[in-house]
C-alpha cells in the first residue's frame, strides 16, 4: 500500500473509531442516564419509583444491545414502541461495527508503519487531519443542534428512521417515554461532542509532540 493511500486509510479509520467511541460511551455507561432521574424529577413525572425507572431503562437498553425478550419493567409498552427499539438496536450495532472496523484499520496501519517515519502532508500526519476533520464535523452538528434541538431531534429521526413514525411515543401506550425526556437526549448529544473534542484534541497534541521528537 502506497504511503498516500495508507495516510488516507489511517485517517478514515481513526475518524470512524473516534466517532463510534464518542457515541457509544453515553449508551453503555448507564449511570449517565441514572444521573438524570432526580434532577429532571422523573419519579414525579412518571409516578414510578427510582428503582422501577432504572429497571425499565435497563430492560429497554438490554433489548437494544442484546436482543431477546422486550420489556420495560413495570411500564406498559406497545408493539409499535417495540419495533422502534428494534430499529434503535440496529443503529447501536452499526455504531459498534464501525468502531470495530476503525480499530482494525488502526491496528493494520500501525503494524505497516511500525518503525517507519510517519508520512505527512504539508507537515502533518493523518492523525492531525483526522482529528481536525472529525472535530469540525461534530462542532457543526453541535451548533445546528444548539440553535433548535427539538427540530434537530425530529430531523435526526427522519433521517435515521425514514418513512417511520413509531418513534413518536404516546405515554398512554409506551410509558417509558415519561422517563426519557428530551433533555436526556440533548445531554447525550452534549456528552458525545465533549468526548469527541477531548479525544481529537488529545490525538492532535500527541501527534504534534511525536513529530517534534522525531525532528529533534
Amino acid at each position: 500500500m502506497r504511503n498516500k493511500s495508507l495516510f488516507y486509510f489511517s485517517a478514515i479509520s481513526w475518524m470512524a473509531f473516534i466517532m463510534a467511541v464518542s457515541i457509544a460511551v453515553p449508551i453503555i455507561f448507564r449511570p449517565f442516564y441514572y444521573a438524570h432521574i432526580k434532577p429532571y424529577q422523573l419519579v414525579e413525572e412518571s409516578g414510578y419509583s427510582e428503582a422501577q425507572i432504572k429497571e425499565a431503562y435497563d430492560d429497554m437498553l438490554d433489548f437494544c444491545l442484546f436482543g431477546g425478550e422486550f420489556k420495560t419493567g413495570d411500564m406498559k409498552w406497545s408493539e409499535e414502541g417495540k419495533r422502534h427499539f428494534e430499529d434503535v438496536g440496529k443503529l447501536f450495532h452499526l455504531d459498534f461495527i464501525v468502531g470495530a472496523l476503525g480499530l482494525a484499520g488502526i491496528v493494520i496501519t500501525g503494524l505497516i508503519n511500525k518503525g517507519k517515519r510517519p508520512f505527512t502532508v504539508k507537515g502533518h500526519t493523518s492523525q492531525f487531519y483526522r482529528g481536525v476533520y472529525t472535530l469540525v464535523l461534530f462542532v457543526m452538528l453541535a451548533i445546528l443542534g444548539s440553535v433548535n434541538f427539538s427540530r434537530f431531534f425530529v430531523l435526526f429521526h427522519k433521517v435515521f428512521f425514514p418513512g417511520k413514525t413509531n418513534w413518536i411515543f404516546y405515554p398512554s401506550q409506551d410509558e417509558i417515554i415519561t422517563v426519557l425526556p428530551e433533555e436526556y437526549f440533548r445531554n447525550c448529544a452534549i456528552a458525545i461532542v465533549a468526548i469527541l473534542i477531548i479525544l481529537t484534541v488529545t490525538l492532535i497534541v500527541t501527534e504534534k509532540r511525536r513529530l517534534r521528537r522525531l525532528e529533534a
